[in-house]
């Protein structure tokens, strides 16, 4: 029962309601806006140099290192959108490996194994969601090198020397028959996409820090648009046509979109960081671990504000209902314009002067 006036808040109204006076409804509408970094559940193993798949809600964090000089990690944990747990180990501890997949179907290659000698594995290994077995290995040992794909369907490119050495993996076996190199040789490279679209995004090359962005069609790689910042030791998450960079030595915090042409710099990591792992897609991204060594995790989704916005107002001296939000911003040509802007099913809205219900 409402018996003081005015009244904020939410009621459920049963049966009628009688006004005496005035009575104005609002709604709480939320707005989304651009895309900003925040705390997620931290890492059990604070540790850097380490791989990453999945998604945001459903990330893996693998391998790595945790002391210096770093020895290699077998470390597996598993995060679901709040807290990370432990996972499967590895079978071959190492750090600077690549790493593909989702959660419950990854795959781990290369990397280097523990100090201070840091050999080149060509180890390869697939996760099933509890425990890791050998694949096929990598026709070239390295590490500081990135991936692209799925557990079945992956891509290796770029690595310690540097090299612009690529391979694709089937399955079962790496091959570069029918593969096209890297135009710039480089290590410590960010990746994002698939085998067939990939993306491969900043590192170091024989010159120092670069900006190359070089995107791949399954059979050789073309320029891309470039970083605004260049960097090595970052990671990427997405696709080839809506891919993230964040974080990375030379510009630690900086995070960068990219829209299959250029990228613009966005809201950056609230923790500075190179050498971390990276999960999820351009709106949706997961950063873990990293240097100085660290446990941080962060999530990186698009803010909302949530704002009262009238809906309407009615008057009992006479009789007038006014539709404030429908005749304020909801004018939409027919159902599906409007369908596209948010009305949904049995909702109003006007055309020029007309109210209209959308069914369809």
């Amino acid at each position: 029962l409402i018996t003081d006036f005015p009244y904020t808040g939410s009621a459920e109204i049963t049966g009628s309601l009688g006004v005496t006076g005035s009575v104005s409804f609002s709604t709480e509408i939320a707005t989304v806006g651009a895309a900003v970094w925040s705390a997620g559940g931290a890492l059990a193993l604070a540790r850097n140099q380490l791989a990453g798949a999945g998604t945001q809600t459903a990330g893996l964090a693998f391998g790595g290192g945790f002391t210096y000089p770093n020895t290699g990690g077998k470390c597996t944990e598993e995060y679901n959108g709040s807290s990370w747990s432990a996972g499967g180990d590895l079978n071959q501890g190492r750090n600077h490996l690549g790493g593909v997949g989702i959660q419950t179907a990854a795959l781990a290659f290369g990397g280097y194994t523990s100090s201070p000698n840091f050999f080149n594995v060509t180890c390869t290994e697939e996760y099933n969601g509890a425990s890791w077995s050998v694949g096929g290995p990598l026709g070239t040992g390295r590490g500081r090198f990135t991936g692209a794909g799925t557990q079945s369907s992956a891509l290796a490119f770029g690595g310690n020397g540097p090299t612009s050495a690529t391979e694709e993996y089937n399955g079962a076996t790496w091959s570069t028959a029918g593969v096209g190199t890297l135009t710039t040789a480089r290590c410590s490279l960010g990746g994002a996409g698939t085998q067939t679209a990939a993306l491969a995004f900043g590192g170091a090359g024989s010159g120092g820090n670069v900006t190359c962005t070089e995107e791949y069609n399954g059979a050789s790689w073309s320029t891309g648009g470039a970083l605004a910042t260049a960097r090595y030791s970052l990671a990427g998450a997405g696709t080839q046509t809506a891919a993230l960079a964040f974080g990375g030595a030379g510009g630690s915090a900086c995070t960068e979109e990219y829209n299959g042409a250029t990228w613009s710099t966005v809201n950056p990591l609230s923790s500075a960081r190179y050498e971390l792992g990276g999960a999820g897609t351009q709106t949706a991204a997961l950063a873990f671990g990293g240097s100085p060594v660290t446990n941080a995790t962060e999530e990186y989704s698009p803010s909302t504000t949530l704002a009262l916005t009238k809906t309407f107002d009615y008057s009992e001296s006479t009789g007038a209902v006014i539709l404030s939000q429908v005749s304020s911003s909801l004018n939409f040509v027919d159902d599906t314009a409007a369908a596209t802007g948010g009305i949904p099913l049995g909702g109003l809205y006007r055309n020029g002067n007309f109210i209209v219900i959308r069914l369809t």
